[in-house]
């Protein structure tokens, strides 16, 4: 669940922060959750300034409802969620547990983040499947609303590529 940073326009707009890592210019950075295969499931936009760990919950809940054909209730998240030692914190765990999830989050000092490399590396090709759109990686609006909208078909489209693909 690791942020994308991305440059903004020249004056920044609403969900803009100062970048930690290109000199302070104002930058957005984008959160998101996937499936095992890369596909969105959810994502949530702040300023280059927040941390990942603090839009965690805010992601989780961007994550939309699935009907799956059975009775009751349609399920909202996944099982259990994969993180990087970034993440390692009791009110992280919290959190994934109050919505329904298992946290399989690498621990400080005792686990390596070898393991964890066989599912970080399907995020960080979801990032590059939102960077190939042209819109995105430079964000030229200044209202987050629009950029959003961009991001969201950018998402729409990257699963119906997926769809095609292994249907």
């Amino acid at each position: 669940m690791p942020g994308q940073r991305v440059c903004p326009g020249q004056k920044g707009g609403p969900a803009t922060g100062p970048n930690p890592t290109d000199r302070g210019k104002a930058g957005t950075k984008r959160h998101l959750v996937t499936d095992a295969r890369g596909t969105p499931l959810g994502f949530c936009l702040s300023g280059a300034n927040r941390h990942d760990t603090v839009m965690m919950a805010a992601t989780l809940d961007a994550i939309p409802s699935v009907r799956s054909g059975r009775r009751g209730r349609p399920r909202r998240r996944p099982d259990k969620l994969h993180a990087d030692k970034a993440y390692d914190a009791r009110p992280r765990r919290q959190e994934c547990r109050a919505r329904g999830i298992v946290p399989r989050i690498a621990r400080k000092g005792i686990e390596s983040s070898e393991k964890l490399g066989r599912h970080r590396w399907v995020v960080e090709r979801t990032h590059a499947w939102f960077n190939r759109f042209r819109r995105l990686p430079i964000r030229y609006e200044r209202r987050a609303d629009i950029y959003e909208a961009f991001t969201s078909l950018a998402a729409s489209l990257i699963t119906l590529n997926q769809i095609r693909r292994f249907c």
